[in-house]
């Protein structure tokens, strides 16, 4: 295979792997609409029928406690819900869809998993104690300074537990749809309405809201079945008796930095995806940058920046051999018109050529390649950072987590990424390849039309201060 198929080969398969990552993982569904930038409350349809288990009635009698603006509210049922918090504006019905979403059961004498009804004996402040009616078992809940609900509950006689979580099927903003999502060896998620069985030791499991999240912790990985229906119920048994059901109930809005104050691993809620390995990093560097100049448009800005610079090294040996194919362009078009009957001949002074030179026709795809972890890790940051949601940049710009409303950003991404494709030397005489080159800005720019504006412009930034790189190496190297 001769250079010029070779280059060509090797453009068609970055663009397709590109194509594909984005159709397979990113590409927008048409019936989502672009949520409003602060208020993202989902509206849902009413609860269909759900089972005996969860709905057996009992006095729904309910106790509150609250604290430093943040709510939880208990049935007497031991069922949980109508959590809130002030600041938020967010209540648990916002987010599932059902004011109490989780319920606590145990599995009886009858082979059945009966629903508990709490005699309340003593209340102070934000908790309050008692005992379960008919059954030995003491409770004591109360509200943590930290705004978790710690909830205990002993007997002489073990028995085995159950959580029960309901919660409404829905298609969220950014492209998601309403998840169960528990810990194990590592964070597995499932979309609510989708029916499956799972076992492991769980650390949390719960209800997740793209920005926020109901969990339950237990104190210790506990081994449990998990099992799903069609009807939006989750089910998690306790395999093991116990005298002692521990844990804690968490309800917030998925700030990674509270997340990581509250602990118990909490902070995989918020899914950076393959690349959190890169997006963490990211994450950081644009609330360094922040802290500096309070506008995350030019916190971007500034890491682009930051991070071309970092990955100059890696980029000079690209650049210095695209400056050599440029220098020996008179030679190829020479070698070409001369063996042009005899292609393995032209072939093989090609590369005879290429290697005195020191000179690599695939050495332009390197900036691309060493651009796609940061650029996925970069999406993620974008679409899973609450603390970037509204957040503007100038004028038109108001929102870098959505896409760009007048499409300037798209534009002007794509104009900078033909200026660089032509400042890029080529020793293709195809016309065919050359048409394919000349389309590549415009597939980029129709993909970004629709992603965040705060990703655009990473892209936007990072092809002009590569331009500027590539002509300072062009300047100063022979």
């Amino acid at each position: 295979m001769g250079s010029d198929q070779k280059r060509a080969f090797a453009a068609i398969v970055i663009s397709a792997i590109i194509l594909f990552t984005w159709q397979r993982f990113f590409a927008p569904k048409p019936v989502v609409e672009a949520p409003a930038p602060i208020e993202r409350v989902e509206k849902v349809v009413e609860k269909t029928e759900t089972p005996k288990a969860v709905t057996e009635e009992f006095s729904k009698e309910t106790y509150t406690l609250s604290s430093n603006g943040n709510q939880f509210a208990i049935r007497n049922d031991l069922a949980f819900g109508k959590g809130i918090s002030t600041e938020e504006k967010y209540d648990f019905k916002s987010i599932t869809g059902n004011d109490f979403p989780l319920k606590i059961q145990i599995f009886n004498s009858n082979n059945t998993y009966q629903t508990l009804k709490l005699k309340v004996t003593n209340r102070e402040g934000n908790k309050f104690s008692g005992e379960v009616e008919g059954i030995k078992i003491n409770f004591a809940i109360s509200f943590q300074e930290n705004g978790t609900l710690s909830i205990n509950l002993n007997s002489a006689m073990p028995y085995k537990y159950r959580l029960v979580f309901n919660t409404e099927k829905a298609e969220l903003e950014n492209r998601k749809y309403r998840e169960f999502i528990y810990l194990t060896t590592d964070v597995e998620r499932e979309t609510v309405g989708d029916e499956f069985q799972a076992e492991g030791k769980l650390k949390w499991v719960g209800i997740d809201h793209n920005f926020h999240i109901l969990n339950f912790i237990f104190p210790e990985k506990t081994l449990s079945n998990l099992s799903a229906d069609s009807k939006g119920n989750l089910f998690v048994e306790m395999i093991r008796p116990t005298n002692s059901f521990n844990g804690k109930l968490v309800f917030t809005m998925k700030k990674y930095d509270k997340l990581v104050e509250l602990g118990d691993n909490l902070k995989l809620t918020v899914d950076f995806g393959w690349f959190g390995i890169v997006a963490v990093p990211i994450f950081r560097g644009m609330q360094f940058f922040y802290t500096w100049i309070p506008n995350y448009g030019w916190a971007i800005i500034l890491l682009t920046l930051l991070i071309r610079t970092l990955t100059f090294p890696l980029q000079y040996k690209s650049f210095k051999s695209m400056k050599k194919m440029q220098v020996i362009q008179p030679e190829i078009t020479k070698i070409k018109e001369k063996y042009k009957d005899d292609p393995q001949r032209m072939q093989k002074e090609t590369m005879e050529l290429f290697k005195r030179a020191g000179a690599n026709p695939l050495g332009g795809c390197l900036p691309l390649l060493l651009q796609m972890p940061i650029f996925f890790a970069f999406y993620k940051v974008l679409y899973q950072s609450v603390e970037l949601i509204g957040a503007p940049w100038i004028f038109w710009v108001t929102d870098l987590s959505q896409k760009d409303p007048l499409y300037i950003l798209p534009v002007l991404m794509a104009i900078s990424m033909f200026l660089q494709q032509k400042f890029t030397p080529t020793t293709t005489t195809d016309p065919m390849q050359k048409k394919l080159m000349m389309f590549m800005p415009l597939i980029f720019g129709f993909i970004m039309k629709d992603l965040p504006s705060g990703l655009t412009l990473y892209i936007f930034v990072s092809t002009i201060f590569g331009i500027l790189q590539q002509m300072f190496v062009y300047r100063t190297t022979d």
